[in-house]
């Protein structure tokens, strides 16, 4: 046992076993109460060990003719507990009759029944045998004080660790992870490493609820290093960034490799809305949406400026991977943009789509061709539904955006929006819906927009206008509170 792990192991002691000043005595046989005397003594035959003593084979637990130790087991009651101890002693006062030779596998009791302390005790009898009125047997007994705490089980607790002195029959008592953990603080406390061991070992093997999980956390500190790492190994990988690791591969999971992706995907979305550390699912969320955007828009650069210097069937072949390997990873950014809008973690995400005027160029020259229809015709509302959900974000408040940003939004995404109303058809209902509701966030957020700002932007919705003028009262709205407001006297001599 190296020094540290001496120490840890004292610590228990003292904290249960110094406390309560247990030391070895002799007490007169007449201050034990009657309720004392009434021992829930276990069967003499059903726990024995072999005894070391050449005359005698075996010794048998609480057997009182060939017992060399009495023990009391008393409860210690707190000074503010309002139980008389009339009303207690029956249940907090009992003793046990033990052999040393079998109590010596505890190293406390080891260390108190050594020749030191032996001798110790031999000279205090003999200072005071003519005083002494027991009998010969009794006094040659060896007498000693348990404190245990005052708790409904400590008593059975106790004795059951004192009987498994006397058995290795560990498997057979420790039977469930509550049990152990009852065990093991007993057997920490009295330093029965055997019994310490099995504890453990048992707790190593077998599952544990939340509140079990609690108790092992508890008494980890006051276990050897070696016997500590297996239980440790269970409860913490010993990194900082463990669960981003962990959120990071379940959305990878979820996006990219389980052939349930639907079912993942759901499961993966409930346990980001329970995660508790919200910067690192924003963290993990922003890295792959990151990804995912690359990859969508290196597609469609690589689309829009196409090699022609190979064979046609061969640019052909790479152009629908192009569009295939956009179409993938544009599913990927929507349920991305979902999650971090659900966990109002999108405010990097609005600032980068509000940032893609390069991408938005590629989009309009792509949607323009008419290839990508029979390759991937769900492209472009795949994009428009990320645009749509972020900007709603915006227009709703759940995400804050400065003004640049909001002005960028509109200003890439409004003429995506108009190429793919022209250019895409037919226009199915689910379009329709969609193209509708973009049309109407871009109008609120336009509404949000300096007046001049607004001025230019209003222009270029005119494409929302249909045959009949009823049918957009968004696009009618807007410019009406645009008027509104520009025919409003100045303001600022109001603000002085």
């Amino acid at each position: 046992m190296t020094a540290n792990s001496l120490r840890k192991r004292q610590r228990v002691a003292q904290h249960h076993i110094s406390s309560t000043a247990t030391i070895i005595q002799t007490f007169p046989d007449k201050t034990m109460s009657e309720s004392s005397q009434k021992l829930r003594r276990a069967s003499s035959s059903s726990t024995t060990a072999t005894s070391t003593n050449p005359n005698t084979t075996t010794s048998s637990f609480n057997d009182p003719s060939t017992a060399d130790v009495i023990l009391r087991l008393f409860m210690e009651h707190s000074p503010f507990d309002s139980a008389s101890p009339l009303d207690s002693a029956d249940q907090s006062d009992i003793q046990i009759y033990l052999h040393s030779h079998v109590i010596n596998r505890s190293k406390y009791f080891a260390a108190l029944l050594s020749d030191r302390w032996q001798h110790e005790k031999i000279t205090d009898r003999n200072n005071n045998a003519a005083e002494d009125s027991r009998s010969d047997d009794n006094f040659n007994l060896i007498h000693l004080n348990l404190g245990v705490l005052d708790n409904p089980n400590s008593i059975t607790i106790h004795l059951t660790v004192f009987q498994l002195l006397y058995t290795n029959d560990f498997a057979t008592v420790i039977d469930s992870a509550s049990t152990a953990l009852e065990i093991l603080p007993v057997a920490l406390e009295i330093l029965f490493e055997d019994c310490v061991k099995s504890c453990v070992k048992f707790l190593e093997a077998v599952p544990w609820s939340e509140e079990e999980e609690k108790r092992v956390l508890s008494l980890i500190p006051f276990l050897h290093e070696e016997e500590s790492k297996e239980l440790l190994a269970r409860v913490s990988l010993g990194k900082d960034d463990s669960c981003e690791e962990m959120l990071h591969g379940l959305i990878l999971e979820a996006i990219h490799s389980h052939p349930n992706m639907a079912f993942v995907k759901a499961f993966v979305a409930k346990l980001l809305r329970d995660f508790s550390l919200r910067e690192s699912a924003r963290r993990v969320l922003e890295r792959e949406f990151e990804k995912s955007l690359k990859i969508v828009k290196e597609s469609l650069e690589e689309y829009s400026s196409p090699d022609f210097r190979g064979d046609h069937n061969e640019t052909e072949a790479i152009q629908r991977l192009n569009l295939h390997t956009a179409m993938t990873n544009g599913r990927h950014l929507f349920w991305l943009v979902e999650r971090m809008i659900e966990l109002r973690v999108a405010d990097s995400a609005v600032k980068e789509w509000s940032e893609q005027a390069a991408f938005t160029a590629d989009l309009q020259r792509a949607f323009r061709d008419d290839a990508w229809r029979n390759f991937v015709p769900g492209l472009p509302a795949v994009l428009l539904r990320c645009t749509c959900k972020l900007a709603n974000a915006v227009a709703t408040g759940t995400i804050i955006a400065a003004r640049q940003v909001r002005m960028k939004l509109v200003k890439d995404w409004l003429p995506v929006l108009n190429v793919c109303k022209d250019n895409v058809s037919p226009m199915l209902p689910s379009h329709k819906t969609l193209y509708l509701e973009l049309e109407e966030t871009f109008l609120r957020i336009i509404s949000t927009l300096p007046m001049s700002d607004a001025q230019v932007l209003l222009r270029q919705c005119l494409s929302f206008s249909t045959r009949n003028v009823e049918d957009c009262p968004h696009l009618v709205t807007a410019f009406n509170t645009w008027f509104r407001r520009a025919t409003q006297p100045p303001q600022l001599e109001n603000l002085d």
